[in-house]
């Protein structure tokens, strides 16, 4: 089979290098950074010379993308893959989308005989590289049941959630709560570094104790070794964020935690942080107290 991989980067890279050393497909793969391109052709894909000639030639092609609209310029665009990929051809996309565009693409490449598979990802760069992410697959159970052998070949867990739209709420409702989760445990160890507290007896506590989270340990290793290098940039915790507040206001659901949230990512993007690993926001506190929360 083979199998097209659009957008090769800090996510879409590393799934795509299992996907090349876990089967036997033929990967061609097509990303704007030929850096990115090279990784993975060196370890036996092929490059595609654009978006056009992906779809074109591949059975299945999977996109992992920055943000929606680049999901639907990719897809619905000029030269994408709605007007170049065969009828029957099954398209992936493993990006953090909102529900509403990506039931706009897949009607749009249904009506071209095209089955689509929203399937955003969860882990982040470190499980991806391991290849055990986690997939929320939206779409027809058949063909995920069919495309289940290639998922599962970087990934360790794989959900079908319902009909499209349902991976993208999956999605979004899970880093809503992540991000809140870390952003209180930003708080709270700032609390600690106010109190004079040994920080490493706190962590001790806390990692055995009710506070301990997935996002506590994230972002107390960062601040702790005062090491914001982007894993999962705070620019895409905010993008995801945004989506997740949009989902709550078309159903209605009252905000009292997300919209703080996106307030302490305003403030972190504002300072210039936008760029640097979302567990950055601790030096939003840092900055307003002078005072650095390190072990």
């Amino acid at each position: 089979m083979k199998v097209g991989f659009i957008g090769v980067g800090n996510m879409g890279g590393p799934m795509c290098r299992n996907i090349i050393k876990n089967t036997n497909h033929e990967v061609i793969v097509f990303d704007l950074n030929p850096d990115a391109v090279k990784v993975c052709t060196d370890l036996g894909a092929s490059a595609g010379n654009s978006v056009a000639d992906v779809a074109a030639r591949c059975d299945v092609v999977l996109t992992s993308l920055p943000m929606p609209t680049h999901v639907e310029a990719v897809a619905l665009g000029a030269g994408g893959i709605a007007e170049n990929a065969r009828p029957g051809t099954v398209y992936i996309d493993l990006s953090t989308n909102s529900p509403t565009m990506a039931r706009r693409v897949h009607a749009a490449l249904a009506a071209k005989g095209i089955p689509m598979l929203e399937s955003p990802v969860s882990g982040g760069v470190t499980r991806a590289a391991e290849g055990t992410i986690v997939i929320m697959v939206g779409g027809d159970e058949a063909v995920c049941d069919a495309q289940r052998p290639l998922l599962n070949s970087f990934s360790s867990e794989v959900v079908h959630t319902g009909e499209v739209g349902m991976g993208s709420v999956a999605k979004l409702i899970n880093n809503m709560l992540a991000f809140c989760n870390m952003a209180a445990a930003a708080e709270a160890l700032m609390m600690g570094a106010k109190s004079g507290i040994d920080l490493k007896k706190l962590d001790q506590v806390i990692t055995n104790a009710s506070g301990f989270s997935f996002s506590y340990r994230s972002l107390a290793g960062k601040s702790f070794a005062g090491d914001f290098k982007p894993g999962f940039s705070l620019d895409l915790a905010h993008k995801d964020l945004r989506l997740a507040l949009e989902l709550a206001d078309e159903l209605g659901v009252p905000g009292m935690i997300a919209p703080q949230v996106m307030s302490l990512f305003r403030m972190a993007r504002g300072m210039g942080m936008g760029s640097d690993d979302m567990s950055t926001m601790i030096r939003v506190y840092e900055k307003a107290l002078d005072t650095e929360v390190r072990a």
